[in-house]
């Protein structure tokens, strides 16, 4: 894949060659530094003919051969008050695209108003290291487009404590780019067994790894995990990560990822066309295990439970069929209407495995569950279900930090109604209407009274809208707002 830049912190100074990059603030003027580089005055000029304001992402550049440099850019951060890290993420990713082929790349990390805080700095170097993520690993040739920058050095204030920051800002970038490569990677090379293999890699970080094979999961009961899996010849695996930052004696808070590392539907078959995207209905997974890598890496002070479980939906011979009943771990039964809703049946069983074994706080689920999700809400919000107020409230705040949003949906009785079954306890399909709110409901029959939320993000982990700092067709999805509702609300 393609190599990520190297990124280094120096003190604010003029630099002496490559692409130089200022930030400007709305309505201010350039910073000291950009000034006295800019000494015969075209910079300037050139932004008083483009009637450049600083409005976010807003860009001028101007070659400077004379000057010993490429090229200056000059870059808009809008408001300075209003600037968090999602616009910083913007800002970084939009240079890292203006300097794509340069071999270095110096940020001028001030404005007219002065140096930018150590957050803003880490965020900037976090928004170009997203924005150079290429999932490139099976072209055998370039296409000449492919971005070359090697080092990008941000100059600011204080050098330690921009390192500081960013220490922890990368951590959680390399957990987003670790959910990336897993929706990316194509299932033929990315089964249940390998999957679980690269769980295990989070063993270097000091996370604690159980993985548990089919005579597992078959000692524990899982029938409702099993059932989807029988028509696959790769076995399931579910692996249960473990990440003790916290407390001895103080309750875990849990995360459990849908993995379907590819979805045909089964013998309620998908139709053709798009199927080739369900190489991503593991984006739940994915997310979960970008956590624990982001969680382990930055040392976070949490007790954390992450649970994937991990299967492949195909229409064997052997397959469930619509109209069989199988028996959860629970004890509760399903009638199976649909084998196309078997992400609900394995996180049944990965719910009440973890409730059961780990006793946490609460259980947050994510899953690419459903496409009515994306026809309520779009590519923009993940639909979040919850029996917690709460647990709801910090979630959301998560996202709005972070640009990872979330939007209540809703759970009752009268949904409920939609899945009771006259042949089992209940079936795992409602029928056309409220299909997103239907799954939820089922979902909420295996989490007892525990505080829960279900996060559908089958319209945000893939094929999402691509912005500054995403040009990928894997989001990462779910690793930063779960990272930022950790550090805000659960850590000691």
């Amino acid at each position: 894949m393609a190599k990520s830049p190297v990124f280094s912190f120096a003190k604010l100074e003029q630099p002496k060659k490559g692409v130089v990059a200022f930030v400007v603030s709305k309505g201010s003027e350039l910073g000291a530094i950009a000034k006295a580089m800019d000494s015969d005055g075209r910079l300037k000029r050139a932004m008083d003919e483009a009637e450049f304001d600083g409005k976010l992402c807003s860009t001028i550049e101007l070659l400077a051969p004379e000057s010993g440099h490429e090229k200056f850019v000059v870059i808009g951060c809008g408001e300075l008050g209003d600037a968090g890290e999602v616009e910083w993420l913007r800002v970084g990713g939009k240079l890292r695209a203006s300097a794509a082929k340069a071999e270095l790349l110096t940020i001028v990390c001030e404005t007219g108003a002065g140096p930018l805080a150590e957050g803003a700095n880490a965020a900037i170097a976090a928004g170009a290291k997203l924005r150079a993520y290429d999932f490139d690993k099976y072209k055998t040739k370039s296409n000449g487009k492919q971005p070359k920058t090697s080092k990008i050095v941000l100059g600011v204030e204080d050098p330690s404590k921009s390192r500081k920051s960013w220490k922890i800002m990368e951590a959680i970038t390399d957990g987003v780019i670790t959910a990336r490569d897993l929706v990316n990677e194509p299932a033929n090379a990315l089964g249940p067994v390998e999957f679980a293999k690269r769980a295990e890699e989070l063993s270097k970080l000091g996370v604690e790894i159980e993985i548990l094979d089919e005579k597992d999961l078959k000692k524990s009961k899982m029938g409702a995990l099993l059932g989807v899996a029988q028509g696959s010849v790769r076995p399931a695996r579910m692996v249960v990560m473990t990440w003790n930052g916290g407390k001895a004696k103080q309750e875990p808070i849990a995360f459990v990822g849908k993995g379907v590392v590819f979805d045909t539907g089964g013998i309620s078959m998908k139709p053709a066309g798009g199927m080739e995207d369900m190489k991503g209905d593991m984006g739940g997974a994915a997310a979960v295990t970008g956590l624990m890598h982001a969680l382990a890496a930055r040392k976070a002070k949490a007790n954390v439970i992450g649970i994937i479980a991990l299967v492949e939906n195909m229409p064997d011979g052997n397959a469930q069929r619509p109209g069989d009943i199988v028996t959860s771990m629970s004890g509760q039964t399903v009638e199976v209407i649909n084998t196309d809703a078997e992400g609900r049946l394995i996180l049944a069983d990965a719910l009440w495995y973890c409730q059961e074994k780990y006793k946490p706080q609460f259980m947050i689920n994510l899953a690419t569950l459903t496409g009515a999700i994306i026809v309520a809400l779009g590519n923009h919000h993940a639909g979040l279900f919850s029996n917690n107020d709460e647990l709801s409230e910090r979630l959301a705040a998560a996202g709005t930090s972070t640009g990872e949003k979330v939007w209540r949906m809703p759970l009752g009785k009268e949904y409920d109604k939609m899945i009771d079954s006259k042949n089992a306890d209940m079936k795992n399909i409602g029928g056309r209407w409220a299909g997103s709110i239907t799954a939820g409901q089922f979902l909420q029959r295996f989490v007892n009274d525990l505080p829960w939320a279900h996060l559908d993000i089958a319209g945000t982990a893939m094929g999402s809208p691509k912005n500054e700092y995403n040009q990928s067709w894997a989001s990462g999805y779910g690793v930063r707002l779960l990272d930022r509702l950790v550090s805000d609300n659960y850590e000691n």
